[in-house]
């Protein structure tokens, strides 16, 4: 089966996941506290004005009725008008969605180069003081909430030593602009467009809120890295290689290392899925302009459409990521086939 046959079989399958997630979506955004009606009205709407607003939104109707036109206008690419922005839920999203991955993407990072060296390091020595110390290492580093640990850098790195950033989002505009728009994501437009200054403005800005999300991958990926090549180095065709005279680089590198690569790439589709939920609370805590913060406001105000937009999108992201680990381990080991 190849890899074509493969995505339109579990994107075909995936369907029934994504009506599931609408539904109870749509039932769990109607049940938060509070009434988009009387938020939209303001505070000194009358009980007249908040019915009008209500029938204006729609919200006098049926739930059943609700719904039918909430997936009427979803079918024809509408997910509704944000009572807090005033936009399309899709547009607030769609401009939204960069930030989050671009942070999301330099959090995996982070932690996949920590990480594999911390899991390969333990894995070579096996129960010896080095094995000890990575563990307990990344144990720590993912035990703490991540907001507590976005706190603490931002106490000790901007305000105790004043070597960081005020945490005011992607760039800071007293001081840069933003790059050309091309891919929305700010260190590679800055990248392309040669403005290596807002590069440096845009990477800054960065660091703490990609370590703190980092800090909490680690231990996953370094745990399945120490575990995978612990097999692999036991495994029958390791030995033959040493057996053959072959270096220990050649062996841990040429072959352990490629063959416990497959249960890494698996654990870092969830992974990333885990760490863009996790940006809820970090985009928060350093004004980062991401979906994430965009999904707090929207819960806070009631804005039950925009929540409801957001774990669409979610739900989508997760599924496709799920769709490219598995097309990525097709084409790492074309033994595993993805039948299910």
């Amino acid at each position: 089966m190849n890899l074509a046959r493969i995505a339109a079989k579990r994107l075909l399958g995936a369907i029934p996941s994504l009506m599931g997630v609408v539904v109870v979506t749509f039932l769990l955004s109607h049940a938060l506290p509070g009434d988009p009606a009387v938020l939209f009205a303001g505070p000194a709407a009358n009980a007249d004005s908040v019915a009008q607003v209500r029938a204006h939104l729609g919200l006098d109707r049926s739930l059943l009725a609700q719904f039918l036109s909430y997936v009427g206008d979803m079918a024809h690419g509408n997910l509704g008008q944000s009572l807090t922005t005033g936009q399309p839920v899709l547009a607030d999203l769609v401009q939204r969605l960069p930030a989050s991955l671009e942070l999301t993407a330099a959090a995996i990072l982070f932690a996949v180069a920590v990480a594999v060296p911390l899991g390969v390091l333990a894995a070579t020595r096996e129960g010896s003081l080095a094995d000890h110390l990575c563990r307990s290492t990344v144990t720590v580093a993912a035990a703490f909430p991540t907001f507590f640990v976005a706190l603490l850098l931002v106490y000790v790195f901007y305000y105790l030593l004043r070597i960081a950033p005020e945490p005011l989002g992607r760039l800071n505009d007293v001081y840069f602009e933003a790059p050309p728009a091309l891919t929305g994501f700010y260190l590679i437009d800055a990248a392309v467009a040669g403005e290596w200054t807002t590069f440096r403005g845009a990477l800054s800005q960065m660091a703490l809120p990609a370590v703190s999300l980092g800090l909490f991958a680690l231990a996953p990926i370094a745990r399945i890295t120490r575990a995978s090549l612990l097999t692999a180095l036991g495994s029958d065709f390791v030995r033959t290689a040493r057996a053959c005279g072959l270096t220990r680089r050649k062996v841990l590198v040429t072959y352990a290392m490629r063959n416990a690569a497959l249960p890494v790439v698996n654990v870092l589709g969830m992974v990333f899925s885990f760490v863009l939920g996790a940006n809820v609370l970090i985009e928060d805590v350093f004004g980062w302009p991401g979906v994430g913060a965009y999904a707090v406001k929207a819960v806070i105000q009631s804005d039950y459409v925009a929540v409801q937009g957001f774990i669409l999108m979610m739900a989508t992201l997760y599924i496709l990521l799920n769709l490219l680990v598995d097309l990525l381990s097709i084409a790492a080991d074309p033994r595993v086939r993805m039948e299910g």
